[in-house]
């Protein structure tokens, strides 16, 4: 059960971000009314929200996500939080203002050490268990650094790697964990080993940025504009909350990425 999530507000520089895509330049006050709604379902969602300035020396720096993977307990006792390390140069920073609001929320704040490089998009929990995605953002050695962190509190772990067959930036761009040992997956994931004994819901051919969705609670936030998963998930019973998010998409952001949730 979460209660929490950190967010932070997109700058005014927010378009000079990174991305892969070619979908247009964000225009900055419907990203702003887009994150607004966004910040607005996650309180509906039952959530108080530790919502942080924009940093302008950071144009990612909404996509929070990126920067820590926070356990909210462990088989092994209490949760913990692990500070990443960003595989895009220009983002490092933005770890260390995280360090400080972590702070008063965990005792323990470990974090990932070069030579490794580790994004939090790359990192799906599914139950005790957790995905580790190996992409042009995480390598092996952060991905290492993870699995041995949480293994030690008890989770087990698959690494999964997504730079030759997923099409993908993180591993969350193409799969989400939905809770009842069901995970949204696009089809270049669907025969990976790793998800072998899951429920898998297939998200279409042309529908793939659906499949960033992000259960909080007893609902699923899903973007808009994808009504053969959306009608899948209605079917399953799920509550859905519908958010635009067409100015993000444009950045190589979803939903996953613009909170931490804890």
């Amino acid at each position: 059960m979460f209660t929490k999530a950190i967010t932070r507000a997109p700058g005014a520089n927010y378009a000079d971000g990174l991305t892969t895509v070619d979908l247009g330049t964000p225009d900055y006050q419907k990203t702003l009314e887009e994150h607004a709604h966004y910040l607005a379902a996650l309180r509906q969602c039952g959530l108080s929200l530790i919502e942080l300035p924009a940093d302008s020396r950071y144009p990612d720096g909404t996509f929070v996500e990126d920067t820590a993977i926070l356990l909210t307990g462990s088989p092994k006792g209490p949760g913990g939080a692990i500070l990443t390390r960003p595989g895009a140069e220009s983002r490092v920073g933005e770890v260390f203002s995280m360090r400080e609001i972590l702070k008063p929320f965990y005792t323990e704040l470990a974090e990932i050490c070069e030579p490794g490089t580790l994004d939090g998009g790359d990192i799906c929990e599914a139950g005790s268990h957790f995905f580790i995605g190996i992409s042009l953002r995480t390598n092996h050695n952060g991905a290492q650094q993870l699995a041995e962190w949480l293994a030690a509190r008890g989770f087990s772990s698959s690494l999964v790697d997504i730079r030759q067959t997923a099409g993908i930036l993180h591993l969350k761009s193409g799969i989400a964990y939905l809770g009842e040992n069901r995970l949204a997956i696009i089809d270049s994931l669907v025969a990976h080993p790793a998800f072998k004994g899951f429920e898998l819901v297939h998200v279409e051919a042309g529908e793939e940025y659906a499949a960033n969705c992000i259960r909080v609670n007893e609902n699923i936030l899903i973007a808009a504009g994808f009504p053969k998963f959306e009608a899948r998930l209605r079917k399953l019973g799920y509550n859905l909350i519908v958010l635009e998010m067409s100015e993000f998409q444009k950045m190589d952001g979803g939903l996953s990425c613009l909170s931490l949730r804890f």
